[in-house]
């Protein structure tokens, strides 16, 4: 029995393995609804006690499994998630592609874009703030685009973008269809994820593929997944944000290494390469 998502049924098997994607209920509580806590939290402990073995997305995951759970290393095992070969960049008739997908949705190119959930933990707020302090030093800055989905304390992210004055320059496109994405990542000046934590990053590693400079947080595993290919932030620093955006926009060459380092970054991660590793762990677990 492979439980995907942390917590697996009671019974009904011999051999388990439990999929912990990372520990946001339990390092940021506050980021979570109330539901979602008491769901996670209720039966976390139970799961990675029962289990005979645990994947985790990322080495930062099976950190936080030590210390915050008390679990073994030799229990855990990491295995990255893998990049659909969609994400690369543009080949001949991607342009026109980008060009009506922009036109569609309302965009012209170079913007700063972010996609994810629209919810605490992903920093938002933070990276509005940092908006706002990029405009004011450069009148020219080009917009913002907010891709994803919208998640619980939306409407906060929203009065904040009335309070900055940056209803003119913000673009929401929720619920997006996927084919969608890869356009919307090439057509981007710079992609940014300022979350707080995060278990693994994919969006990451979509906008590398894609030819796209990116900044990240410095936290959690977002450092392990971008490696040396982007600028790191810390997301608590609004201002330091707006200088990363700045470089990352207006400076040609850092423009070409971030995307050089990309696409190498990138090509490492691959859902073969994710597959071989969870087969060798069903394996492993049968046999014990």
């Amino acid at each position: 029995m492979h439980s995907p998502d942390f917590i697996p049924p009671a019974a009904g098997y011999r051999r388990s393995i439990v999929t912990v994607h990372d520990l946001t209920f339990l390092l940021y509580p506050e980021f979570l609804t109330p539901e979602s806590r008491r769901y996670y939290n209720d039966q976390i402990h139970w799961a990675v006690t029962h289990c005979h073995a645990i994947s985790a997305d990322s080495q930062s995951t099976k950190e936080d499994l030590m210390r915050l759970l008390g679990v073994t290393p030799e229990r855990i095992t990491v295995i990255h998630l893998g990049l659909e070969p969609v994400f690369k960049p543009s080949e001949p008739g991607g342009a026109a592609q980008a060009v009506q997908t922009l036109t569609r949705l309302g965009l012209s190119a170079g913007y700063v874009l972010f996609v994810g959930t629209f919810e605490p933990r992903k920093n938002v707020a933070g990276l509005l703030q940092a908006y706002a302090a990029l405009r004011a030093r450069w009148k020219a800055a080009p917009d913002l685009v907010l891709a994803g989905r919208q998640g619980w304390l939306f409407d906060s992210a929203m009065a904040l973008i009335e309070k900055l004055r940056l209803a003119g320059c913000v673009h929401i496109r929720s619920e997006l269809p996927e084919i969608d994405l890869p356009s919307l990542y090439r057509s981007a000046g710079v992609f940014i994820l300022p979350s707080h934590y995060e278990g693994f990053g994919l969006t990451v590693l979509e906008a590398m593929g894609c030819g796209t400079p990116v900044i990240v947080a410095n936290r959690a595993s977002l450092p392990e997944i971008a490696g040396d290919a982007a600028i790191r932030v810390e997301p608590d620093d609004p201002e330091a944000m707006a200088d990363a955006l700045y470089r990352a926009l207006t400076d040609v060459d850092l423009r070409r290494d971030l995307i050089q380092r990309g696409l190498r970054q990138a090509s490492g991660f691959t859902w073969e390469r994710t597959a071989q590793a969870t087969l060798d762990l069903y394996r492993c677990v049968l046999d014990s």
